[in-house]
């Protein structure tokens, strides 16, 4: 895929088949790839890593990265219960501090700035591809660079960022 923001219609989120188990395998992979562009699986070596401006934490469906002002959060919901849906991805821009399971509750609870949903674009002929509710179309990369672009921004928009 030569352009990752192309622009299609975006009317029908659902495949007129089924998909078969190689594209439920491939979207999974593709989601799979972005979690770890993001937010790599690291060691357990704590001791060893050097603080970064950008906390990136894992989840078992997803991610969250976390600055000093901001948050991202990128959560992948397979579809079980419907043959035709292969799942949505689902991404969200953040002010404050998230708060994540097992740790300390921040101070003030984080506020949504901007959502961004995504499904799986049915049989792709290059790549697995992401298509948002606006039609905008992204490949893993170009969707991992602009998640991180979104969460600059945020970080640039704070006053004292």
């Amino acid at each position: 895929m030569t352009d990752p923001h192309r622009s299609t219609d975006a009317s029908s989120p659902a495949w007129p088949t089924p998909p078969t188990s190689k594209e439920r395998n491939a979207v999974q992979r593709s989601v799979d790839r972005l979690l770890d562009e993001l937010a790599p699986e690291r060691s357990l070596k704590g001791a060893d890593r050097a603080p970064a401006p950008v906390e990136a934490h894992r989840t078992p469906n997803g991610c969250v990265l976390q600055g000093a002002a901001g948050a991202l959060t990128v959560s992948w919901f397979a579809e079980v219960s419907d043959a035709t849906t292969l799942g949505e991805l689902q991404v969200t821009v953040w002010r404050g501090v998230v708060s994540r399971r097992g740790a300390a509750k921040p101070r003030e609870n984080a506020a949504v700035v901007r959502e961004l949903s995504l499904r799986p674009v049915e049989r792709p002929t290059d790549e697995c591809v992401w298509r948002a509710s606006d039609g905008t179309l992204f490949n893993s990369d170009g969707l991992a660079a602009h998640c991180l672009a979104m969460l600059e921004q945020q970080s640039s928009d704070e006053p004292d960022a």
